[in-house]
């Protein structure tokens, strides 16, 4: 059921529009995957290690920028805190298009990443607005559509850019998007949420959840299980480029291989929307932690015996399911963390987003930091991380009804 008097936008638009939004994060990463050597080259970067940091610093923007934007939208609209984020995101490419020193690149990258989390954050919310129910499913299952497809085709794209223009039009383009997306969502989207629903802007409040979040065995445990896993997701993130273009060899044809895995990613959101109903989210998660710990466990002598460098069809069989598990886990355990927050979901959300966030980053940058030129530090950090993770998760309840 539709319960959305103020909404005058046509449905098709408001699908395009909030899609957009919401696959700028992705975009933002896998657009500049192909172009993290030649940025590192220019900026004088000594340590091929350190161009990953170009991912790692928007994640950490995005990690502190989660847990502002959902508060501030509750209390000044939705509208004002998407646009605030979208010009914090703005600003952030501009100085990563002027930037003169990797410092001031990591800088621009942070700047986005705590813009880019008000669109991703509060579109959530302007959905719930104005739809509920069926209705609301079918918003979310086509903006899904086009979020899965970014990965897809966002390093080609990244990558066809800078062999035009060179890496700063990667940075052009993020910006001219954003100063459209701005200008669109400011003319046509109206505000979703009336005065009368507001909730005042309250540091007290977002503490509060913090510690019931963190006070609540399966929350706290589902939220940290989730960091663990994308942790080891955000070391595949910032190895890929060097394992796949440089350590194989692949060069432009990088971005087919990443599109490849990043499918598995896809169809492991679609096979979970068919399961959940049946299983429950408990078992698929245990199920997608246990096969990605056995499966790596078994790569990593595979890995050892061949000095590092496995067959390429063998680390793509290897990481294609692991992928998978990874998308399974997404959701799921985002979901097992929430289960108990209801009475604070809002909140709770950008707690449980953020904290896990803010775990990964680190975790990530440990794993991709690691690297020797073998995949060795990938197949490990997948295999450490999801045994912590099926260890932390392993002794709490879900609250799973």
């Amino acid at each position: 059921m539709s319960a959305a008097p103020q909404r005058t936008i046509p449905f098709a638009e408001f699908i395009a529009l909030t899609a957009l939004m919401t696959s700028l994060v992705a975009l933002s990463i896998d657009a500049m995957l192909p172009a993290l050597p030649a940025i590192g080259s220019e900026l004088g970067v000594t340590d091929a290690n350190d161009n990953q940091l170009v991912v790692s610093m928007l994640m950490l923007g995005l990690a502190f920028g989660q847990i502002i934007y959902g508060p501030l939208s509750d209390s000044t609209g939705r509208k004002p805190a998407i646009c605030l984020g979208l010009a914090i995101y703005a600003a952030g490419c501009l100085l990563s298009i002027f930037a003169t020193s990797y410092a001031m690149m990591l800088a621009g990258r942070f700047a986005q990443g705590l813009g880019v989390a008000g669109p991703r954050v509060v579109t959530l919310a302007l959905v719930r607005d104005g739809y509920e129910g069926r209705a609301m499913a079918r918003v979310m299952s086509s903006v899904m559509a086009v979020f899965i497809l970014v990965p897809v085709i966002a390093p080609a794209l990244g990558q066809q850019i800078m062999l035009a223009a060179g890496w700063r039009a990667i940075f052009v383009t993020f910006l001219g998007l954003s100063v459209v997306v701005l200008l669109w969502f400011t003319l046509r989207q109206p505000e979703t949420l009336p005065p009368g629903r507001r909730v005042a802007f309250s540091l007290r409040r977002i503490a509060g959840a913090v510690r019931e979040v963190c006070s609540n065995r399966p929350a706290l445990a589902h939220t940290v299980a989730a960091g663990l896993v994308f942790g080891a997701f955000l070391g595949y993130l910032n190895l890929s480029e060097q394992i796949f273009a440089q350590q194989y060899g692949l060069g432009e044809r990088f971005p087919l291989v990443f599109a490849v895995l990043a499918l598995a990613i896809g169809a492991a959101f679609f096979v979970n929307a068919r399961l959940v109903m049946r299983l429950g989210m408990q078992v698929l998660c245990r199920w997608a932690l246990w096969t990605t710990l056995v499966l790596s466990a078994l790569f990593v002598p595979a890995v050892y015996l061949q000095d590092g460098h496995p067959p390429l069809w063998q680390l793509m069989c290897y990481l294609v399911i692991v992928l998978f598990c990874v998308g399974i886990l997404f959701g799921n355990l985002n979901a097992l963390a929430m289960q108990p927050l209801g009475h604070i979901a809002g909140v709770g959300a950008a707690v449980v987003g953020s904290v896990a966030t803010l775990l990964s980053v680190p975790l990530g940058v440990l794993v991709g930091q690691s690297y020797d030129g073998s995949v060795m530090p990938l197949t490990l950090g997948f295999a450490g991380l999801m045994l912590l993770a099926l260890l932390t998760t392993n002794r709490v309840g879900s609250g799973e009804g």
